[in-house]
């Protein structure tokens, strides 16, 4: 198979840096180029990628590597429609961060470019090739727990605001500015945004969709930032499934310049844990503990180092193999639509203080 040309554009988003690893080694892409957003940008990007071309506009790279068959679009969300018309309009296939627009409308023209154009466009859901969540998925599947009565999910993480500036900006990360409720002087675009993993994770184990839900939100432990970091969420799913999922920004970080160990003050700087309880038993998941952690440098204290990359690979691949074969990927804009809208939804709980019905 011919090794698929990809770029990658803008550099902001937090998961930027672990493409760098896959696509230096997979040996089914040629990494050709990328583009930042500014200097800063640009500047860690060529502390450790020195030879791959690096341009200060995606027009300019795209111009100078006609070759460029797919993009990573590693960018803030309020940046994906535009990249996704400059790549659609030149046959250029994506792969969209985790959240292509909050915006439904914004969303349906991103669907109408796709079908345009011809072009795959997948979504960026790893979890989906993480191998603790496929052995969740293998259990439940088997009928060892019996029927399953309720799922708990936690997404939680340190804040990447620091880090990646455009989270803390509700105009980059919702899309626009709208006040979380009435009275209250924070706006959407906060912990939610960043953490859709659980909502799809919950849709995609039980087969099911989300029927009621109802938000809470929690004051924020870090009062200098403008969005939510702290919120629940209760509902059921149409198979009477309950669920209880944590979204939030709960663990604290050192507010670093650029990600590196010591980053989180907590032991794990983000997590993602499922309770499954059915019948016959209960299973329990940490998604992401497969890690290597120590006491000691840089803060003296109990440190992770991250070892999980599976999850990335499989991702990847899958990636490509869409795109020679012309396959719809798993994660296609039409399945994700339904999960933003679950999370809009929870932003309409907050804002009214009533449950809302899907």
């Amino acid at each position: 198979m011919e090794k698929l040309k990809i770029a990658m554009m803008s550099m902001t988003h937090g998961h930027t840096r672990k493409y760098y690893q896959v696509l230096r080694e997979n040996p089914k892409l040629d990494w050709v180029a990328v583009s930042t957003a500014n200097e800063e940008v640009k500047e860690i990007f060529l502390d450790k990628n020195s030879d791959i071309p690096c341009y200060d506009s995606d027009e300019v790279m795209l111009d100078a590597h006609p070759e460029i068959e797919a993009v990573v679009l590693a960018s803030e969300n309020s940046e994906h429609l535009r990249q996704m018309k400059l790549c659609a309009e030149r046959g250029i296939h994506i792969l969209s961060m985790k959240i292509p627009t909050f915006d439904m409308d914004e969303y349906d023209e991103m669907v109408k470019l796709i079908e345009k154009n011809d072009v795959i466009c997948q979504i960026e859901l790893e979890l989906h090739y993480n191998p603790v969540v496929r052995r969740m998925k293998e259990a439940i599947a088997s009928g060892k727990l019996g029927k399953i009565l309720s799922v708990k999910a936690t997404n939680t993480t340190l804040s990447p605001v620091w880090a990646f500036p455009w989270q803390g900006v509700p105009e980059k990360s919702y899309g626009k500015r709208v006040q979380i409720r009435e009275g209250d002087n924070r706006f959407r675009g906060g912990a939610l945004c960043d953490h859709p993993h659980i909502f799809d994770m919950i849709r995609e184990i039980l087969d099911s969709e989300f029927d009621s839900l109802y938000a809470a939100l929690g004051p924020n432990i870090r009062p200098d930032i403008e969005e939510e970091d702290m919120l629940s969420v209760i509902g059921r799913m149409k198979n009477g499934v309950i669920f209880s999922l944590d979204p939030s920004w709960s663990n604290m970080e050192e507010r670093l310049r650029v990600p590196a160990p010591g980053w989180e003050v907590a032991p794990k700087r983000m997590e993602v844990n499922l309770i499954v309880c059915g019948e016959k038993g209960t299973l329990m998941c940490d998604c992401f503990g497969p890690n290597t952690y120590h006491n000691g440098a840089p803060n003296d204290r109990y440190t992770v180092n991250y070892t999980y990359f599976d999850e990335w690979v499989g991702l990847i691949d899958e990636f490509v193999d869409n795109i020679r074969l012309h396959r719809l990927p798993k994660i296609n804009l039409y399945r994700h639509r339904e999960t933003v809208r679950v999370m809009n939804s929870v932003y309409e709980s907050i804002a009214t203080g009533d449950t809302v019905r899907l």
